[in-house]
């Protein structure tokens, strides 16, 4: 039986214009179709920092600025740039399997995540979005709409939103639909679309899901053998850029929480992804492992030459 392999995408697999982005995901696309062919079943999740913010802002100038266009919420922008994302990626991969001859489909799931609407991260939203505002210009979007404003190391003031704990992934049956077809699917892009459960149904709020949360959520929720988060680095390293770096190519659960508790992996970059990693490990009862290394060493990581496996 082919091994499960859920691979999240670092921001350096993905581009900031769609020039760039249509150029880096040719490389993006050989990594997923080499551990395609290499037997696995392939599911993909991706960030969208930079495209989001990119959709968010377009709309919200051309609303505020004479272009004549409605507002765009927040989930809504979400929900474009998994689109925009996934169009890109899939194409590629497309591509990259018809030139080695594998009869094989890719599709992209646009992805609702349900988020608890009591999590803590609503009453103290963190995640930058959108323009810069001046203190006045702030204070009355404030007014008129409720959002929140924080002044961003002297450049003026943004918008910030929340970033909840993913709880639920609401299309995970059609993912595992697809990838008992035989299909790469990519899905949860940006760590999906915030939704909350109400009387009425789903609801989209604004919020920043954390896409490797996510992701382990989806590889726990679909059963994978391991968890793979793709960034910057081929292996995590301790006493990062000092004298006395040094790179871990294994990791436990109880020494990534003594790393934590020294402070070794940075909030914001290494920390929410070997966060990530731990709690797939943890809550795996089929001996799951998960692996952070670079995009250009997948295939490498996966035969044990590079990268860092976490295990329990």
């Amino acid at each position: 039986m082919a091994k499960r392999i859920v691979v999240a995408l670092g921001g350096n697999a993905l581009g900031n214009t769609p020039e760039e982005q249509l150029d880096l995901v040719r490389h993006t696309a050989k990594t997923i179709v080499d551990l395609s062919e290499a037997g696995y079943e392939v599911i993909v999740g991706h960030g969208n920092g930079p495209q989001v913010g990119m959709i968010n802002l377009a709309m919200e100038f051309s609303s505020t600025k004479g272009g004549n266009t409605p507002y765009m919420p927040f989930p809504e922008c979400g929900a474009m740039s998994q689109g925009y994302i996934g169009y890109h990626l899939q194409q590629a991969i497309q591509k990259e399997l018809k030139a080695r001859h594998i009869d094989k489909e890719c599709a992209s799931v646009i992805t609702q995540v349900v988020v608890d609407e009591k999590d803590p991260g609503f009453a103290k939203p963190t995640k930058p979005v959108g323009s810069f505002y001046t203190k006045e210009e702030a204070d009355k979007i404030a007014a008129e709409k409720g959002f929140t404003f924080l002044e961003d190391a002297g450049r003026g003031y943004r918008r910030v939103v929340p970033s909840p704990i993913p709880q639920r992934i609401v299309e995970l049956k059609v993912v595992e639909q697809l990838v008992k077809a035989g299909d790469i699917v990519i899905t949860v892009g940006g760590g999906g679309i915030p939704v909350v459960e109400t009387a009425d149904g789903l609801k989209g709020v604004a919020a920043v899901i954390d896409k490797d949360r996510s992701s382990a959520l989806l590889a726990q929720d679909i059963g994978a053998d391991m968890l793979i988060i793709l960034t910057a680095v081929d292996r995590v390293c301790i006493n990062y850029n000092k004298p006395d770096q040094k790179e871990l190519p294994t990791m436990n659960l109880a020494e990534a929480e003594q790393y934590i508790a020294e402070k070794q992996f940075a909030p914001g970059s290494m920390l929410p992804k070997v966060q990530s990693c731990m709690e797939f490990v943890k809550n795996n009862t089929n001996g799951g492992t998960a692996l952070i290394t670079s995009l250009q060493k997948a295939a490498l990581a996966l035969k044990g030459e590079t990268g860092t496996i976490i295990t329990k």
